[in-house]
């Protein structure tokens, strides 16, 4: 599976106390994950695939991995929505 990335160009984020919190910079709009989101966020700053998203969630969490993949599908699902994401 090709990479996933986050659009860097339009957004501008940072990391405080495991979360993050994002400015949208195109719809002028703000996003804050709590610490999972933050986890998977970071990885898709850097670039990465579903797999390794779904074995980030699961081994951080100690979730099966069916239902860290249901997690990771309804990440991607909403900020491929905001076009934030690069696939």
């Amino acid at each position: 599976m090709s990479d996933l990335r986050l659009r860097a160009s339009r957004l501008q984020w940072l990391e405080t106390d495991g979360d993050v919190v994002a400015l949208d910079e195109q719809s002028l709009l703000y996003l804050s994950t709590n610490a999972s989101g933050a986890l998977l966020w970071q990885a898709l700053a850097r670039g990465t695939s579903h797999a390794e998203l779904v074995d980030l969630l699961a081994g951080a969490y100690g979730l099966e991995r069916e239902r860290a993949a249901e997690d990771v599908e309804r990440y991607l699902a909403d900020l491929d929505a905001r076009g934030l994401l690069e696939r």
